[in-house]
């Protein structure tokens, strides 16, 4: 099934991903980077999937989310009838007797009865555990210790672990499932019919959130489902964002380039804090900041690359042996070896985040700015060393796209400074270091055989991440060097069309080959917009809305031949991408400036 067709279901804890044929064929529990339940995604046939749809093959003819919601629709054209799936988890649970995960799936059939399966195999972790199985009331109970699973279903079903069950599902007579998961407490049953209400009203307060999104933004439609798919990958115990709820889904199908992306990135949150509040959300925005405070204090004033859910160490990289992976793409993996880089962008993009929340009214609280403070001071320390670089490649370098987020850093600390406490000393050090950095970067990051800023020093290469200076401020948007670098990207780094590679393929130490890189693209239509070109940005922005999947979700990366999505799906700093290229083209001049 290629990556598109699959559809997110997410209660923010964590995430289902489901086949068009009515297969859910990824979900960890209880988080979205616990041990999988269901793993056929990446571990095939034996790793698990619970089925709901036709019984023989079926044409699908409609499937997308209902408005504005987490619900998800499949309806398929079976004989002389339709066949319809309604599925969703449930996101709000708390001042009820609910379990913390619960997933509703009801089949309905119009125009005439049709014969339909369930199958539910849950195989648990990396060794694809089969459970314990007990029947109790009126429910199927899968254990595995302190971990369970139960299956209920109106009308009752004789179902059975690993055996598919046929039945018949007649108009006006809906069959609903309900899966509830337990871990480390009490296993609650919840009706179906109750169930189902409760998918109702969770599918409400959705519409309900969406209501408050701005409703002058261009592309809204696109902007809210790319608002809720965020909303979706956030943990909500602790605001924080998750990458991707996958792991292992190649950038490269056949090849070794699968990561496990069940992790956050700060730089990932503190893009979701500047687009929850150019869109009149900043509850999400306070919510994704203070976890980027509280999870970076113990290792302050270093900021890691990478975090878990909780804000603690990713754990260690390893391969999984015997899963066959995705279209044969092996080593499937859990853990993220990027854990340990040094990252100095991820500082720009930490301290901005806070700038813009200043920026917006509201004022720091003094653990927040005392935790800039360290950041900024770091980075006044630190810069001239080489580093992994946003793309987290092995071999460090003095990547300019690096240095500048370094500038970004102080920059934005220095006007946070303005309205908050801080000593002469270290103002001035951060200035220093703030003016020897556009100094350093101007002489050595720019090629003007190239007409460009490069993607390292002495490199004649590009970096598509350099499509972040018009928002910076180190150089007028009007000046050559930054419109000779967006032209010179866009040309150079082309893949065709919309698309942009992030860098020249192959040049990453890695072997095989990468797609187009979707947030470059993205990135694209803000570095025009910000310069003026707004005309050419929302032709750029439409081309990409048509590389969606069917649902309007999109992945890492896209195969410029086929347009295939490739990597970890859904992708959180693809949809973030999304949403600031389209608030920048709410935001750009409608005429370019005189001097382009």
């Amino acid at each position: 099934m290629p990556i598109s067709d699959y559809g997110l279901l997410s209660d923010t804890r964590t995430a289902a991903l489901v086949a068009a044929d009515g297969r859910l064929d990824w979900l960890c529990v209880p988080r979205f980077d616990g041990e999988p339940v269901f793993g056929r995604l990446v571990g095939g046939p034996d790793a698990g999937t619970f089925r709901v749809g036709p019984a023989r093959p079926a044409t699908v003819v409609d499937r997308r989310y209902r408005q504005h919601s987490a619900t998800l629709e499949t309806t398929w054209s079976v004989g002389g009838g339709r066949l319809t799936l309604t599925e969703a988890m449930v996101a709000e649970v708390s001042g009820r007797l609910l379990p913390t995960t619960l997933i509703v799936r009801r089949l309905s059939a119009e125009e005439a009865a049709i014969d339909a399966v369930v199958e539910f195999d849950p195989r648990l972790g990396t060794r694809h555990r089969r459970p314990r199985v007990q029947h109790r009331r009126r429910a199927l109970v899968c254990e595995w210790g302190s971990l369970a699973v139960s299956l209920a279903s109106a009308p009752e079903l004789a179902i059975e672990p690993g055996r598919p069950t046929s039945i018949t599902v007649r108009p006006g007579h809906e069959v609903t499932l309900v899966l509830a998961v337990a871990h480390r407490e009490p296993l609650i049953h919840v009706e179906p019919a109750a169930a189902w209400e409760l998918l109702l009203e969770d599918e409400n307060r959705w519409r309900t959130w969406a209501v408050g999104i701005d409703g002058s933004l261009p592309f809204r439609e696109h902007v809210v489902r790319s608002l809720l798919t965020l909303r979706l990958l956030t943990y909500s115990p602790s605001q924080a964002p998750v990458a991707a709820p996958t792991t292992s889904l190649p950038e490269d199908p056949g090849g070794i380039r699968n990561w496990d992306y069940r992790y956050v990135w700060p730089r990932d949150a503190s893009i979701g804090v500047s687009a929850f509040l150019s869109v009149g959300k900043p509850e999400e925005a306070h919510g994704f900041l203070a976890w980027l405070l509280h999870a970076s204090r113990l290792q302050r004033p270093r900021l890691p690359a990478l975090l878990t859910l909780h804000g603690r160490h990713v754990p260690v990289e390893r391969e999984l042996p015997g899963w066959p992976g995705y279209l044969d793409s092996v080593p499937v993996r859990f853990g993220n070896g990027a854990a340990a880089q040094h990252q100095l962008d991820g500082y720009g993009w930490v301290i901005d985040a806070a700038w813009a929340f200043a920026q917006a009214g509201q004022r720091l609280y003094p653990e927040t700015w005392r935790a800039v403070r360290g950041f900024a001071d770091l980075v006044a320390r630190c810069w001239p060393e080489p580093d992994a670089g946003i793309w987290e490649v092995r071999a460090p370098a003095q990547h300019v796209h690096s240095k500048l987020m370094g500038w970004l850093a102080l920059d934005r600390a220095l006007r946070i400074a303005d309205t908050h406490p801080l000593r002469d000393r270290q103002r001035r050090r951060w200035q220093e270091a703030r003016d020897a950095i556009a100094a350093e970067v101007r002489t050595h990051g720019f090629d003007p055989t190239v007409g460009s800023y490069v993607r390292s020093y002495g490199s004649k290469d590009l970096d598509a991440a350099l499509l972040v200076l018009p928002l910076l401020d180190l150089d007028s948007v009007e000046s050559p060097r930054v419109r000779g670098t967006i032209d010179a990207i866009r040309d150079r780094l082309s893949a065709g069309g919309p698309l942009l590679y992030r860098y020249p393929p192959g040049r990453d130490g890695f072997p095989g080959t990468e797609g187009a890189f979707l947030p470059c693209s993205f990135w694209l239509v803000q570095a025009l917009a910000r310069t003026g070109r707004r005309d050419e940005a929302v032709g750029l922005f439409q081309s990409l809305l048509d590389y969606a999947g069917p649902l309007g979700l999109y992945a890492e990366e896209l195969d410029p031949a086929t347009g295939a999505h490739l990597g970890n799906y859904p992708q959180t700093l693809t949809h973030a991408a999304l949403i600031q290229a389209a608030l920048a083209i709410r935001d750009a001049p409608a005429i370019a400036p005189e001097s382009a």
